[in-house]
């Protein structure tokens, strides 16, 4: 016979309905009380009626999340903050990893759709806007993350790729680099766009512009990270520095350093865009731009909880329909790849 709500709240000496708003990821009961609840609930055996519950209060109790890969370290960082952030308050994360596809991100959305989730966190292509906005449409708050495509519905919790890029560059030029090679991600992607932008106005404010010869960009792939550090180091004139602000690239242009028995930081002095667990280990340790994907995650996890539950941000009125711009700040962390250059180049122009 099946457990009751009855028998939970009686074992757990709480009423019916304080059973029920635990059991429901009501934030509205103490911890000592959720706990009881939640032993009661496991010793017992009870597993709650799901569909009945949702017809009842409109309520899936699921969230999804459409996010392009697991190799970038940020998005693996900021999937595990959403899956245990959003867990501790009684919603359960439907993963949804697309591989930059967008008829799989379509297909991903319209099911999402169907199953009337509460909510929606994307890390999306941009190539689906139609079908995001009929989501949010169909009143399921969304929150862009990392990236927002031109006209998307919803908010947004972005990081700060153009100060970061600011940072890096400016770094390498403070220790007397000029020759500085790009490396980094697709023009009509935020991080790509903002990355290059914060690139060449560092070099724009130490008199110096971008030598195409050195700028490779293209799709979040190791294979393109690989070709791209083959080409700037193959240059007529190569550089003394890189910037691989493409986090996936990264792993296929470090193997092609390695490759080509390039010397960081005595060949090359080397800034990577988005920790990863090994960067610090690596030989030499890589200095890295932080963008914060723990605070990304949470942030975002705050976000779709507050449109959940139509909580507005203190006494600023946040109707539904109004989207927000959120960004999280990044930090330069400086270890052993990068030093001045053997063989420095020309300063800045004079202006």
């Amino acid at each position: 016979m099946a457990v009751t709500l009855d028998q939970v709240a009686e074992a757990a000496g709480v009423s019916k309905s304080t059973a029920s708003r635990v059991l429901s990821g009501s934030s509205r009961v103490s911890s000592q009380t959720r706990r009881a609840v939640q032993s009661a609930a496991e010793r017992l055996g009870y597993r709650p009626n799901r569909i009945a519950s949702g017809l009842r209060t409109r309520r899936s109790n699921l969230i999804g999340l459409v996010i392009t890969n697991l190799v970038n370290a940020s998005f693996h960082t900021i999937t595990g903050v959403l899956q245990q952030r959003l867990d501790e308050c009684g919603y359960q994360v439907l993963l949804c990893v697309t591989d930059a596809d967008p008829v799989r991100e379509r297909r991903y959305l319209e099911m999402l759709l169907d199953h009337r989730v509460d909510g929606l966190i994307i890390v999306g292509t941009g190539d689906n806007l139609a079908t995001v906005r009929q989501v949010s449409e169909a009143g399921i708050p969304v929150v862009n993350l990392m990236r927002t495509p031109d006209g998307a519905p919803g908010d947004s919790v972005m990081a700060g790729d153009r100060e970061g890029a600011e940072l890096a560059v400016r770094h390498l030029l403070g220790l007397g680099h000029r020759r500085i090679a790009f490396i980094g991600g697709p023009a009509g992607v935020d991080s790509g766009r903002d990355r290059h932008a914060g690139f060449a106005a560092a070099l724009g404010a130490a008199g110096l512009e971008p030598d195409p010869a050195l700028c490779a960009r293209g799709p979040y792939t190791v294979p393109f990270g690989a070709e791209a550090a083959l080409r700037v180091m193959g240059a007529d004139d190569p550089p003394t520095a890189l910037y691989s602000a493409n986090h996936e690239a990264t792993f296929g242009a470090l193997g092609a350093l390695v490759q080509l028995g390039v010397r960081v930081p005595e060949q090359l002095s080397l800034v990577c865009h988005e920790e990863a667990p090994w960067f610090p280990y690596w030989h030499p340790p890589i200095t890295v731009v932080d963008n914060g994907a723990r605070d990304l995650g949470e942030l975002a996890a705050e976000q779709i909880l507050r449109r959940i539950n139509n909580r507005p941000h203190g006494d600023e009125p946040d109707p539904q329909g109004v989207g927000r711009l959120l960004r999280v700040g990044s930090r330069l962390v400086i270890r052993s790849s990068t030093t001045g250059p053997r063989h420095p180049g020309p300063g800045p122009t004079d202006g």
